[in-house]
């Protein structure tokens, strides 16, 4: 026994089997837990391709290839039950800052700390500036996070949004 769970420690502590519960708050965790059922269409608690191929057809994406498909399973290292769908996303939002410090880098740029930044402003840095937005990325953003009468974008929600995917309910 002891054997064992000296390995079950090591793995732990490698990240090998660390509760992937504990990273998310039981809000989250019901909300991808819908996520799952909406996507696991034939009910058998693991999303295969068919699953996929499905819940992209109900979104009006008909043709999807093969490929993609497979390429999408092919993320998880074994069948996507909850738990490996849950690790999934843990797994991508790992290499995303923490609110805080995003919220600090948008201060920066509001030295009256309002809150909010100068949509035009905002668009010139993200257009020309290191990883230059495109067109249509930057009508998505204004899509998700539309600038006030006044021109002015709420960088906190923003913020909100890259870190917890979701936005704020006021």
């Amino acid at each position: 026994m002891a054997p064992k769970k000296a390995k079950r420690r090591q793995q732990q502590s490698e990240g090998g089997s660390s509760n992937v519960f504990s990273m998310f708050e039981q809000s989250q965790i019901q909300e991808y837990k819908e996520a799952f059922t909406i996507i696991d269409q034939n009910r058998d608690g693991i999303i295969s391709k068919d699953d996929l191929r499905d819940v992209l057809a109900t979104m009006g994406q008909l043709n999807t290839k093969n490929e993609e498909l497979e390429a999408m399973v092919k993320e998880a290292s074994g069948p996507i039950n909850f738990t490996v769908f849950l690790t999934m996303f843990g797994e991508k939002l790992k290499g995303a800052d923490p609110e805080d410090v995003i919220v600090s880098a948008f201060k920066v740029l509001d030295p009256e700390a309002t809150g909010s930044i100068k949509k035009e402003f905002l668009e010139e840095l993200l257009t020309t500036q290191c990883d230059r937005f495109t067109a249509e990325e930057m009508t998505n953003l204004w899509a998700a996070f539309p600038p006030d009468v006044a021109g002015n974008v709420d960088y906190k929600n923003i913020c909100y949004v890259i870190t917890h995917g979701e936005e704020k309910e006021e």
